[in-house]
């Protein structure tokens, strides 16, 4: 089955990991900027980082068949730095043009601290200067359900925003509803360890349904696994769910949120219907 990685950061992945998520079906990735391990020492980091996820990472993506996107910001781990910030958010306005560029993000809060607020609110307001998507990363573990409620009534706050165009990711059980309920898009982390397994995220399709939810790697340079979408269909189907609906998650809602940014382009296969097996 085809889908689209809505959150994955391929610049710490190796060719291989490219050429196993072709052979399972990926034909899209989505890639926010992100966390180098380190914080970065001068804006000039981030402006050859930025060059890297426009100019050379879809390149390699290109060779094995699958379109790469990304996403520009300053990530929440180094937000708290706001001389840092201001500097990195004044070079961002001229890479939103690039044709691989969806938005601003992933933006949001990483330990819930007043300056990390103050730059999510600057990303945030540019993201409307620029009428740009908004990808947005919510806090791990124990302080997820504060910075999740602290994210969406910055948003809520700015009349500009439009909830639609937003999605706030890597949400959880405790915090799913809250997002829905505001009428955001969804993101659900497949990840090991500090975020959601495929039994998780099946539970919570089972909870909530399909519409706005959308599912994600993440994978990144620790821990993670480039190939989580297709487990998640793979628990999916073996729960007996629809290939319908497994469709809409992994791949269709996906494009669906993607294509408000005019860049997203990406010609999907109707699916043929199944037909009985002959036995001689």
């Amino acid at each position: 089955m085809e889908y689209i990685d809505m959150h994955a950061h391929m610049v710490s992945r190796t060719t291989d990991d490219y050429y196993q998520m072709a052979l399972t079906g990926c034909v899209a990735v989505s890639e926010p900027a992100f966390w180098a391990g380190w914080d970065r020492t001068s804006a000039d980091g981030f402006e050859d980082y930025f060059r890297q996820l426009t100019e050379f990472e879809p390149n390699r993506a290109r060779q094995y068949g699958i379109r790469h996107y990304t996403w520009i910001c300053l990530n929440p781990k180094e937000a708290d730095n706001r001389e840092m910030a201001r500097a990195v958010l004044a070079r961002i306005p001229k890479f939103l043009a690039h044709p691989n560029v969806l938005g601003i993000g992933e933006i949001g809060l990483n330990r819930n601290t007043r300056n990390e607020l103050e730059t999510f609110k600057d990303h945030v307001d540019l993201a409307a200067e620029h009428e740009q998507l908004i990808l947005i990363h919510t806090p791990h573990l124990e302080d997820k359900y504060k910075g999740t409620r602290l994210t969406v009534e910055t948003l809520q706050s700015r009349e500009q925003i439009a909830p639609h165009r937003v999605l706030i990711d890597h949400a959880e059980e405790h915090t799913v509803k809250m997002i829905l309920d505001a009428g955001f898009w969804t993101g659900i982390t497949l990840y090991p360890n500090t975020k959601v397994s495929a039994q998780r995220a099946a539970d919570i399709i089972e909870m909530h349904g399909a519409e706005r939810i959308c599912v994600a790697s993440a994978c990144d340079w620790g821990p993670s696994v480039p190939v989580a979408v297709p487990q998640f269909a793979l628990e999916m189907r073996r729960r007996g769910h629809s290939e319908a609906l497994i469709r809409r998650v992994v791949l269709e809602n996906p494009a669906q949120f993607l294509r408000q940014s005019g860049k997203f382009e990406l010609a999907l296969k109707q699916p043929k219907p199944l037909e009985a097996a002959t036995v001689n």
